[in-house]
């Protein structure tokens, strides 16, 4: 038996409603993500100062890490 292939009208149609649908769920994947960040930084804040200065230090420490990572994988 022949394998059913699909038509390119179906194929460029299909292409053509995920093209639509992919700003859609990049709008909600940003609002979820935004809305963790809100909220945990909420916590945080109202857990102290000295958490904050941990948090931060770390956040600094993350990002410093992830350069220097993209900076020797890259070159």
């Amino acid at each position: 038996m022949d394998p059913v292939s699909r038509s390119p009208a179906v194929t460029l149609a299909d292409e053509a409603l995920l093209g639509l649908l992919a700003p859609f769920w990049q709008l909600v994947i940003a609002a979820v993500v935004l809305a963790v960040v809100v909220l945990s930084a909420a916590r945080l804040a109202r857990r102290g100062r000295s958490r904050m200065t941990t948090a931060l230090l770390v956040t600094v420490a993350a990002i410093v890490g992830l350069t220097v990572i993209g900076v020797l994988v890259q070159g």
